[in-house]
């Protein structure tokens, strides 16, 4: 890490990382962006999720494997970088800062939107002003962020709680007038009414709305008990994945007809509606905010940590390892603001072709960083047992044969959105970004 008058604070409890880990997971791809998938797949788009859940925790679980013998490191692109070497690290780090970066104006935007209905306020003012506030949360303190996060984190599980119970009993028919509604998986053209081929579709595209909870793992090195932490929070990762996405789903589209769903609302919203449920549609859409909220504060986050680590191997501006008395960050967390707010000023000037790109850029990115993550875990276990060096605290399941099988999903996820016509262009803009990163990696180490 960085000097020692430029250590990071470990300030965060066990809580807050677990809370960091489900808020990762849980955010407005699942409470609206959900939507768009049910009617591209039918009901077993609860399948799709399934597949993408499995391919996400296997990666969480290489990552913990490598991250509880170097707990410390403040991001996991830094394993990368140990294992596969500095140019390796080069490209992961800053991918991986460019996924997040983007995310920020987004949420940003998103949140705007919400906010919108109650304020009278332009949507591009009331984004600045919601950047603007969560910039301030993440340079009050390390400690501060967790504590947003945490609160953040516990009230979308007990809204995902809460929708599990109402449509949970209306499914078994105690509340529902007509019975159980467990028929509407099957009455509305099968189970799979587009082809199991369409699922499998479904998986290149729900994948990114679980992409998140690594954010755990970059938390964690600022934890009081780095290793146990990281142990903890990815050996429950499964558990959340089936609890709050692939279980609401099913519910979703057993409690109604899973063609009444419309793309770009929340399915939710519509279930509750559906169930006569009062105020569901305002419910919803502080629901949303939240998860809008907690997206945008993990981004900030997770933006400048990565950059901090950056500096500190001399990817990035020396200038930027440095931390305020409150041992923050906060050249990292200002530029990731300023980037924030330029993004914000594309959406508003130039949304089809500046704004556009820069998203579609960002759009495949995290496979790209999950793939190098897998490579460095083989490498790394391979090297470990030639040397009979060590012994694993965490160790990946059934190697190598899973660290393969996850290789070749996440290769078949992104040939799949090379023939995903919706897909193609974030995964050639993608490429475009991952190119430039590997020139200038190439170009860092010869200079």
């Amino acid at each position: 890490m960085a000097a020692s008058d430029n250590q990071l604070q470990a300030a965060l409890k066990s809580r807050h990382v677990s809370m960091i880990a489900i808020g990762g997971i849980i955010g407005a791809g699942l409470f609206v962006g959900s939507s768009s998938s049910i009617a591209q797949v039918g009901p077993a788009v609860v399948m799709s999720y399934g597949l993408a859940g499995l391919v996400v925790l296997m990666v969480m679980r290489m990552m913990a494997e490598m991250a509880a013998l170097r707990p410390g490191l403040g991001a996991f692109t830094e394993l990368v970088r140990e294992v596969l070497g500095p140019r390796a690290g080069f490209v992961c780090g800053w991918l991986y800062w460019y996924f997040w970066v983007i995310v920020v104006p987004i949420e940003a935007i998103a949140g705007a939107k919400i906010l919108h209905i109650w304020i009278d306020a332009p949507v591009w003012a009331i984004g600045v002003a919601l950047l603007g506030m969560l910039t301030g949360v993440n340079l009050m303190s390390t400690r501060s962020y967790g504590e947003f996060e945490y609160w953040f984190s516990l009230m979308k599980v007990l809204a995902i709680v809460s929708f599990i119970a109402i449509a949970g009993v209306w499914a078994f028919g105690l509340t529902s007038p007509t019975g159980p509604t467990w028929g509407n998986l099957n009455a509305y053209g099968g189970f799979a009414p587009k082809g199991w081929g369409a699922v499998l579709a479904g998986t290149a595209s729900v994948i990114f709305a679980l992409t998140g909870a690594e954010i755990a793992t970059v938390a964690a090195a600022e934890s009081h008990e780095p290793a146990r932490t990281i142990a903890r929070i990815t050996s429950s990762v499964a558990a959340r994945i089936i609890l709050f996405y692939v279980l609401s789903l099913l519910l979703i589209v057993a409690v109604m007809p899973w063609t009444q769903i419309v793309p770009g609302t929340s399915p939710f919203a519509i279930a509750l509606g559906h169930m006569a449920i009062p105020h569901a549609e305002f419910v919803m859409n502080l629901v949303v905010l939240v998860a809008v909220l907690s997206c945008l504060n993990s981004g900030m986050y997770v933006t400048s940590r990565v950059l901090f680590v950056l500096a500190d191997k001399g990817d990035a501006p020396a200038w930027l390892v440095a931390v305020n008395r409150r041992k923050v960050p906060a050249r990292a967390i200002l530029i990731a603001s300023l980037f924030g707010y330029l993004a914000l000023a594309a959406s508003v000037i130039s949304p089809e072709l500046v704004f556009s790109f820069l998203v579609n850029a960002s759009g495949a990115l995290m496979l790209f960083v999950y793939f190098a993550v897998a490579v460095a875990q083989i490498v790394q276990r391979r090297r470990i047992e030639a040397e009979g060096r060590e012994t694993l605290p965490i160790r990946m399941w059934l190697f190598p044969w899973l660290s393969y099988a996850t290789l070749a999903a996440i290769l078949s996820i992104l040939v799949a959105m090379m023939f995903a016509p919706a897909r193609r262009v974030e995964l050639i803009s993608s490429l475009v970004t991952l190119g430039l990163a590997m020139g200038a990696a190439w170009w860092r180490r010869r200079a």
